[in-house]
């Protein structure tokens, strides 16, 4: 494997579904410019609350990308 250069970005994404569609969502939309992603981490999770429930997720996501020559 030839050696790479990542770079990381923090994005935040969010659902009412869950947290796995949030973090879909945070990556379907990334891709649209970011190129190259490779990989993410969670980093954080927390949601909102209204009346006593859960309302939404949102899901703290680092995703790397190559840096390509």
């Amino acid at each position: 494997m030839p050696n790479r250069v990542y770079k990381k970005v923090e994005l935040v994404g969010s659902s009412q579904e869950g947290i796995e569609d949030a973090i879909r969502n945070a990556v379907s939309t990334a891709s649209a410019t970011l190129e190259h992603l490779d990989w993410f981490e969670v980093v954080e999770v927390r949601g909102h609350i209204r009346d006593g429930a859960v309302d939404h997720y949102q899901v703290v996501i680092k995703v790397g990308f190559r840096i390509e020559k």
